[in-house]
Order: C-alpha cells, then sequence, then structure tokens
C-alpha cells in the first residue's frame, strides 16, 4: 500500500519551496558580505550600521542555535573591522549598534532554540503517526494464495496519514477476503470507527466461515463504539471525543469480498460503491441485486439474511474496490472521475502499475486538490 498527497503540480511547488528556502538561509551571509563590501569601498560613505542587527535574526529563522551563533560571530567581526578601518572606535554609533546587535542575537538564539525544539517534537508526532497509519492501514500484501494485489490511499487533507477510509486483504483458511469501506465523517472519530471495523474484520475473517457472519460482526463492533456517543449508554459520561451528533447519523459504509479457489468472486455490500471488474479490456460494474443500507443503520435492513452476490472472476481479471472519493472527485468544472473510463484505458497493466497510474490520473483531474480521502485495492487473479 502506499500512501499518497499532492500531483505534479505540489511537487513542483515543493521543489520550488526548497530553493526559496536554501537563498533564504544565504541571504544573513549576503548581507554580511555586501556591509563589509561596502564599508572597505570608496562607497563606506554609506551608514550600513543598520543592516548587521537583522542578520542574525534572518538566521534564526532558518537555522539552528550553531548556524546562528556563527551568523552572530560574523557580525560582530565585520562590526569590529568596519569600526577599526573608519577609525570609529569611541563614538557613540558604534556602540549603539553594537548594544543594538547584542540585543538581536540574544533574541535570535532563543527563537532558533525554541524553533529546532518544536521542530524535533513534530517530527516525533510524524513518527508517531506514521505507526499509527501502519497499525489501522496496513501494506497490501502484493502477492496472496492465487492472486496479486495493491493498494493507494489518497489523503484530502494535506499531511495527513489516515483518515475515515479502511480496507484490509488478508488470507485465510476462506480465501481471500478484502474490506474497502468508508466512514462517514472525519477526524478523530472517523479514524476510531475505521479502527473498529477494522478491527473485527481482522479477527473475524479467520474463524467465521460466511460472510454474512464476518459483516454482522463488523456492525457489532462499530455498533460497541458508537454507542460510546450516548450518555444514556455510558453511564451518563459522554465521551469529548465521541463523534458528534445523532449516534443513528454516524455509519460506515462497506464491501466485504471473498476469492475462494473456484474461478469466482463473493460479494456482500453495505451501501459501497459496486466495486470494477476489468477482463480483456472491459470494465463492467458488480452491481448488487440486494442493496443493504450501510452499517450502524442496522434498523433499516430488517430481518431477512444477508445475501452473497457470486460474479465470475477467472484468471486474468481483476477487481477494483474504491471509496466514494474516488466517484465523487471533481475537476475544476465541477466534471466527476470517470473511473471506468480510465481503469480501461489500463489493461494489461500489473496491479501496482494500474493504481499508480490511475492515481496520476485522479490527481490530474482535481489539480491535487481532493474533496474527500480515497481510498482503493485491485486485485488481479494470477495467471499460471
Amino acid at each position: 500500500m502506499r500512501v499518497f498527497h499532492g500531483s505534479a503540480s505540489g511537487m513542483s511547488l515543493i521543489s520550488s519551496s526548497r530553493t526559496l528556502f536554501a537563498l533564504a538561509r544565504a541571504l544573513p551571509f549576503v548581507v554580511l558580505v555586501s556591509v563589509l563590501g561596502i564599508e572597505l569601498s570608496p562607497a563606506h560613505f554609506l551608514y550600513t550600521g543598520p543592516l548587521l542587527s537583522p542578520a542574525p535574526a534572518l538566521a534564526a529563522i532558518t537555522m539552528g542555535p550553531a548556524g546562528t551563533g556563527s551568523v552572530i560571530l560574523m557580525a560582530g567581526v565585520v562590526s569590529a573591522i568596519t569600526a577599526t578601518y573608519n577609525h570609529a572606535w569611541g563614538t557613540q554609533l558604534v556602540y549603539a549598534n553594537l548594544l543594538a546587535l547584542l540585543v538581536v542575537s540574544v533574541a535570535s538564539l532563543a527563537t532558533s532554540t525554541a524553533r529546532v525544539r518544536r521542530e524535533r517534537e513534530l517530527a516525533t508526532v510524524r513518527r508517531i503517526a506514521q505507526v499509527s497509519q501502519d497499525v489501522v492501514l496496513r501494506p497490501v500484501p502484493a502477492r496472496l494464495d492465487g492472486v496479486r494485489a495493491a493498494g493507494v490511499y489518497l489523503a484530502a487533507e494535506a499531511g495527513a496519514r489516515i483518515g475515515g477510509d479502511l480496507y484490509e486483504v488478508l488470507a485465510t483458511p476462506f480465501g481471500i477476503r478484502i474490506i474497502v469501506g468508508d466512514v462517514r465523517g472525519k477526524g478523530l472519530p472517523a479514524v476510531r470507527a475505521a479502527a473498529a471495523v477494522l478491527g473485527a474484520f481482522r479477527e473475524a475473517a479467520y474463524y467465521e466461515p460466511g460472510l454474512p457472519d464476518v459483516m454482522r460482526r463488523c456492525e457489532a463492533a462499530l455498533r460497541r463504539e458508537l454507542s460510546r456517543a450516548s450518555p444514556a449508554r455510558t453511564g451518563g459520561a459522554e465521551d469529548p471525543d465521541a463523534p458528534e451528533g445523532d449516534p443513528a447519523e454516524q455509519f460506515v459504509t462497506a464491501v466485504l469480498a471473498q476469492i475462494p479457489d473456484a474461478p469466482v468472486v463473493e460479494l456482500v455490500s453495505r451501501g459501497h460503491p459496486s466495486p470494477l471488474l476489468l477482463r480483456r479490456g472491459e470494465v463492467s460494474a458488480l452491481e448488487i441485486a440486494c442493496p443493504l443500507p450501510p452499517l450502524g443503520l442496522e434498523e433499516f435492513l430488517g430481518t431477512p439474511p444477508v445475501p452473497v452476490e457470486k460474479y465470475v472472476f477467472e484468471q486474468g481479471d481483476q477487481l477494483l474496490l474504491y471509496t466514494d472519493g474516488v466517484l465523487e472527485a471533481r475537476d475544476t468544472g465541477g466534471n466527476f472521475f470517470d473511473l471506468p473510463t480510465h481503469l480501461a484505458r489500463l489493461r494489461g497493466r500489473p496491479p501496482q502499475e494500474l493504481l499508480d497510474r490511475l492515481r496520476l490520473f485522479l490527481v490530474d483531474h482535481t489539480r491535487g486538490h481532493l474533496a474527500d480521502d480515497a481510498a482503493m485495492i485491485i486485485i488481479e487473479r494470477d495467471t499460471p
């Protein structure tokens, strides 16, 4: 599984930012050399004293304490050289410039030290976020029993690692089992709901013989998670991190797929977009004959058993499961992303390459500005 955010224009922006950062780091030294050159030239009548004091402040923006200290030292040396060359020692102006340089230098060192400390703390938080992502959204194995797989996750929010989309691919005694889902809402409550559903799936997928039973286990886990929003169910104490709003409005769309040894794929869908089947260059949607409401809205499900839909899934076929963030991605003109057309253009490509190309099509369509998180999983029944 790969996590991406941005597009080619975003990469260009990153390159430009690095260039600007390098120029900003060089600016204090350019100022010091310029002051020294002016003072030692026939143009020394120009008053350059005020240019020395900002140099440490400029260094503190982009450098650590060591770099800022070197700029302060150089500024002091330049000030001493220019005062000696111009025979200005003993004048009030020189001492005023040195005092200003001292005050700015102390403040710059303090600022630089605090900034470096914050950057280290942020780096630690990012490492923790990466570990959390690997726990909630584990990498999709490239090859399992008789199939090849790949996954991709695109975060709508810059810097985000995980969100309300969920997926997992497991090799179980009953065949390859896959879940792809989308939690209504965003933020920490959505992540917690996704983690609850994934945890239930990872446990039930190995022990429940039928997909409907696996789905029921996922639904029960989600119900327990959402019940934390109701003070009546938690002894009157409401969890501050619980989902906001009516718990009845919290739900998860999900689709379960199972690939046994037989040349078929079995599906159970709860309000999720239909998977797409790519066979010999033709794309078809695996429409669910009996649509069911999402997880968390079981009051609308009724008592009939949950049906399992079966479709032919032969060697060389590719199955794409995705979240609605892919279908609802719009360009600047408000046009939706045409997933089936783009998928048909990528026939004959291995799963990882196909998803990489599909990701590029998607971020180019949206100019790198996704309105919602998007996740895609592709499964290919391997050929002998």
